[in-house]
């Protein structure tokens, strides 16, 4: 074992046990604090609201929308060291939306979106669409906020009337991004970079070899990331009744880098209707009073609201009891091997999921929701040999795809008898990205050199030697194996030819509306539409929707209800957060030494303010 391999086994084996110890130390204090917590909800209770008459509904959401929250032992931990962000789920958002819009005991709603994140665009896209549905049906809606970047004014675009905050922070940025590229960094660093990705549009490991973008690269993005800019300047002017010239002009000239007190920007947006005006908090406290009436059962002077998770909890979950099952199942972020968490579609999990739903006789299709742009290629071919397991016993597979459904996303996707997308979803990226850093010219600068015996021609090779031409052949095959699989695969999903996915993969990435035209889609189209077919695939005249998730024990379902009810919070130890930033740097050193070839999808993350 070479003594670098050893540096990196001794270095995990460090930060494990250090990690278990301040962990251990973490539970203790979290067990107190639950005591604490579990007597005080002994001791007191909160009044049900159950009057709404007059009620303004807030919509102010803390934390990111996804379209499957992940509760696991992990996750409860990084709950109670507030590790973790809060998740709400896109289903239950738009369902909350729709329900105000026909309720007659709220005569308006508040929403403030400063505080939330989106899985990706087309997510931002479709609650910004409905918050436009509620709007539409006569409902008024006001937009409150002190600071309002791209996503968040999306949203305050769709409301009746926009407040702001005389020295707020406004500024709508747009898509898009630089990112570093580190060829001269490596150089530098004596590091030698072996490109073997397969696609002459796969871009994931170009910061690793180039000094800029490529041309195809810069192609693609632009192909990408211009229709979704067009798509929500089109709904912010529309929901302000001006142009969409007139957003890209505050974009391009008002920018908000510096946070508050932006004065010029305020000014611009109120004289050019992308506000309404400016309020002070207890100026709008005093607005919303005289429109809507005081709270005379408040404790301090306020008008009358409902909270936007106490409204829920009082709408119709339209339950059925049906024994016909549309099962949905969501890989939602990186593709990896493990278990599932929040921003990884763990492989070992949602393989349960997919056998739990197709060994349960009432199931009659699934439904796969894809958000995810890649990476694994055997935790993807894990997931996809247990959907081909669901159709061999006749079970219809439909698969919807999110924000993102590219590279891994797509391989992920081929036992699909049909395939929907959403206008604004993100696919393709057909392709391998593989880059190899080897540290021989390192190694010889600082004076290390190697020597042994092996029983084979490679046995002792690792990345911190050079690779021999018979290396760089084996390693060119292996990522050119992987490439002509992936392309089989989505032909014979697509039943087109080798041939013609071939033309349209090359690790290009393509906008849904162009994928449907090159027959990488059939139909563009919402979660609610693929739920819709799979029902109609199997003639169902009455269903239950199944939403598949990781199950908790009856233990911690008391641990997640008593964090998120009584605001159990550890802060997390600043010895972890050191750990943290060592235990990235162990990560990195062992991905050169153990380098994969990988199924992702770089670029089709788009970065939203």
């Amino acid at each position: 074992m070479s003594a670098l391999k050893n540096i990196f086994s001794w270095l995990g084996r460090f930060l494990a046990k250090v990690r278990v110890f301040v962990l251990d130390l973490g539970t203790a204090l979290i067990l107190i604090s639950l005591t604490i917590a579990i007597i005080g909800a002994l001791t007191s209770s909160e009044p049900d609201v159950t009057d709404l008459s007059g009620r303004v509904l807030l919509i102010n959401p803390e934390g990111v929308v996804v379209d499957q929250e992940v509760f696991n032992s992990e996750s409860l931990l990084s709950l109670a060291t507030d590790s973790a962000a809060e998740q709400i789920q896109t289903r239950d958002l738009i369902k909350l939306i729709k329900a105000a819009a026909q309720d007659e005991n709220i005569p308006a709603v508040v929403v403030d979106f400063s505080s939330t994140d989106f899985a990706g665009p087309t997510t931002a896209i479709n609650v910004a669409k409905e918050l436009k549905g509620l709007r539409d049906s006569g409902k008024r809606v006001i937009a409150f906020n002190d600071r309002l970047s791209t996503t968040s004014y999306l949203m305050a675009s769709q409301a009746s009337e926009i407040w702001f905050h005389p020295v707020g922070s406004i500024s709508v940025r747009g898509l898009g991004g630089m990112r570093n590229y580190n060829k001269e960094l490596f150089d530098n660093l004596k590091i030698t970079i072996h490109n073997y990705s397969q696609g002459d549009f796969k871009s994931a490991t170009e910061p690793s070899w180039r000094s800029n973008m490529s041309e195809n690269d810069r192609m693609q993005r632009e192909a990408l990331l211009f229709p979704i800019w067009d798509e929500m300047k089109n709904l912010m002017a529309e929901g302000r009744g001006i142009e969409a010239s007139d957003i890209q002009l505050f974009a391009d000239n008002y920018v908000g880098f510096f946070g508050e007190a932006a004065i010029g920007n305020i000014a611009y947006a109120q004289a050019n209707n992308i506000i309404d005006g400016t309020k002070s908090f207890p100026e709008f406290r005093k607005y919303m009073i005289e429109e809507f009436g005081e709270d005379k059962e408040a404790e301090t002077e306020t008008y009358k609201t409902i909270s936007y998770e106490e409204y829920a909890k009082q709408i119709d979950d339209g339950f059925s009891d049906s024994d016909n099952h549309i099962a949905v199942i969501t890989a939602e972020g990186a593709i990896m091997e493990g278990e599932i968490s929040q921003g990884v579609a763990g492989a070992d999990g949602i393989v349960r999921q997919i056998r739990s739903a197709h060994e349960n006789d009432n199931t009659k299709a699934i439904v796969f929701r894809v958000n995810s742009p890649g990476g694994s290629i055997i935790a993807s071919e894990m997931m996809r040999d247990e959907l081909l397991a669901a159709k061999r016993k006749g079970i219809k597979v439909v698969v919807s795809m999110g924000d993102y459904a590219a590279s891994g996303g797509v391989y992920i996707s081929t036992p699909a008898d049909y395939i929907f997308a959403e206008p604004t979803t993100i696919t393709g990226s057909i392709g391998v990205a593989i880059a190899l850093p080897t540290l021989e010219n390192a190694m010889d600068y600082i004076g290390v050199n190697f020597d042994g015996v092996v029983t084979s021609k490679h046995g002792g090779w690792d990345p911190t030697q050079a690779i021999d031409a018979d290396l760089d052949k084996l390693f060119a095959s292996w990522g050119a194996e992987a490439y002509g699989r992936f392309i089989d695969f989505v032909a014979e999903s697509r039943s087109q030819s080798h041939e013609d996915i071939k033309a349209i993969a090359g690790g290009r990435v393509w906008i849904a509306t162009s994928a449907r035209e090159i027959g990488l889609v059939d139909e563009i189209g919402s979660i609610d539409d693929a739920i819709s077919f799979a029902a109609s695939l199997e003639e169902l005249e009455d269903y239950r929707i199944k939403y598949y998730r990781e199950e908790l024990s009856s233990e911690e379902v008391l641990l997640k209800e008593l964090l998120e009810n009584f605001d159990v919070s550890l802060a997390e130890p600043s010895v972890l957060s050191a750990l943290d930033g060592a235990a990235s740097l162990y990560e990195k050193l062992v991905d050169i030494h153990e380098p994969k070839a990988l199924f992702t999808c770089e670029l089709c993350l788009v970065d939203l303010d």
